[in-house]
Parts: C-alpha cells; structure tokens; sequence
C-alpha cells in the first residue's frame, strides 16, 4: 500500500529559489510541494485553508522574518513542522529556531543531498511518530540523534555529540574565513579539546580544510575553513 505523500509548503522571497527548492523536494519520494509561497502573509493566509505537514521556510523575508512567522504560527495553534532552509547564519537565529521548536536548519546554499537527507531524516521521525504507543529511551535517542545529524557525510563516532557537531559547524559557516580551534572554541561555548575532536572530524568528512599557519614561536596554529557546498 503506498504512503499518502507528506504536504510541503515552500517559502522563500527569491521565486527562483522557492522553485529549486520545490523541485528538490520533488525528486524526495514520500513528498509533495502543495505550494510555493514569498511572503510572510502568503504563507500564514495559505495555512489557514490548506493542511500542510512540512513548511520550508527562509528567514529573509519581505514583511517579517522567518522565526516571527514561526511565533505567529505556534500562538494561533498552527502545529506544522518546520525546517529551517536559509543564508542566516549567526548563532543567535540558529539558537532561536531551536527554541522554536524547527526540527532542521539547513544553511544555504547547499546541495540536493543535502536537502534530500534532511527530509528522509524528517520522513523517517513521522513514520515512526505516527505508530503510536510508547518509546524506550534507546528509541528516543535514535529519533533525536537521527535529526540532529542529518546531512552529515558520516555517522557520528560513539561519544559524540550531534548537538555539539552541528554547533562546531555553524560556527564555521558563519566565520567567513579561517579560524584557529581556540577561536572556534571560543564561540562555541565549549572546551578547546572537545572543539578539535570534532574539528578532525569535519576534516576527514571533507567539509573544512586545514592549513597550518607559523608565528614567532616556530609552532604551527591550526586553521579551519568551512567548504560551502554548491546550490541555490
């Protein structure tokens, strides 16, 4: 018996870019992209006449931002999932939309497969949730572990964080630049050695490159740079 597709409503203020997304979402078996939406408004004036799973939703938007909308959404009762796909990359927005209650946070630009691990990660959650009944501690550890580490290249090591790895992570798309562990440490909120554990492990999944820099001290400083991915 075939599983009725789950409703996506994408909203982006770039109709360029809210196309791509749709037809990302497209190639996703076990999706369907009800609409396209490139406001705020639209999308609230949308939602309270067509059911929808799933919004794909930007932070830039013309006449309120993203995380707003979310606001709005949950104090009129809305319930609707919600991933995050945007170029905002501070910590603030991503923390924020933790708070929120969105289940995913993709940075822009990215790649199909990374788009597409996202929505099987989710599509796997709600099967799962649907069945009902009760879950054991080990159940509940694989569902959250399974989103937070969605679009990784690998499978987290045991012992590692997916909540940490993904913070390791924003800190470095946001960068702009090369940082040192210290400094990656630093914004992140975490010790200097839990930084580096998790920055070999970027580095071998090919998502940041390492160059060594030399000061006064003939000491090499380690230096990481986020790969951006191609796509919208």
């Amino acid at each position: 018996m075939n599983e009725t597709p789950m409703r996506v409503l994408v909203v982006d203020d770039d109709m360029r870019v809210a196309r791509i997304n749709a037809a990302y979402v497209a190639k996703v078996p076990g999706f369907r992209v009800v609409a396209q939406t490139h406001s705020a408004a639209e999308a609230l004036d949308f939602l309270t006449t067509h059911p929808v799973d799933l919004i794909l939703l930007d932070h830039y938007l013309p006449d309120e931002n993203g995380l707003d909308l979310v606001r709005r959404l949950r104090q009129l009762g809305h319930s609707t999932d919600v991933i995050m796909v945007t170029a905002a990359r501070d910590l603030a927005t991503v923390q924020t939309a933790m708070r929120l209650g969105a289940l995913q946070y993709l940075v822009k630009p990215f790649t199909f497969a990374g788009l597409r691990s996202k929505l099987e990660a989710y599509g796997a959650l709600r099967r799962t949730l649907d069945t009902g009944g009760e879950a054991e501690q080990a159940e509940v550890d694989r569902i959250f572990g399974a989103l937070a580490a969605a679009g990784s290249p690998n499978d987290l090591p045991k012992g590692h964080s997916p909540t940490t790895a993904e913070l390791v992570r924003q800190v470095l798309r946001s960068a702009g630049g090369a940082l040192s562990t210290q400094q990656i440490a630093d914004r992140a909120g975490i010790s200097r050695q839990t930084a580096q554990r998790y920055l070999k492990l970027l580095e071998r999944s090919g998502r940041v490159t390492l160059a060594l820099r030399y000061g006064e001290t003939g000491r090499p400083e380690h230096r990481y740079t986020w790969l951006p991915s191609e796509g919208p």
